[in-house]
């Protein structure tokens, strides 16, 4: 049905206490499964994940929402790329 909106989701992923290249890996896994739009929240406690989560971004095209540190866990927000609204 034309002019429907889907409502976007988020959806978390705990990659704490995972090191280099997991969080990374487990992240592109749970991505293949969003819809274009939806949100995939990360909980990481590997340093590595400060550069690695924004060089993961640049190279799918996904958009890096926000990136924050807490208590030693850093919070990642990427947004699935693509068109909200596409069929399929």
């Amino acid at each position: 049905m034309t002019g429907e909106k889907r409502i976007m989701t988020t959806h978390t992923l705990d990659a704490r206490d995972l090191t280099c290249p997991l969080p990374v890996l487990r992240a592109r896994k749970a991505m293949k499964h969003l819809a274009p739009g939806d949100i995939l929240e990360i909980a990481a406690t590997d340093p590595a994940a400060v550069r690695d989560f924004p060089a993961f971004c640049e190279a799918t095209g996904n958009e890096l929402v926000s990136a924050e540190q807490t208590g030693g866990v850093y919070t990642f927000r990427i947004r699935k790329a693509g068109r909200p609204d596409a069929a399929g």
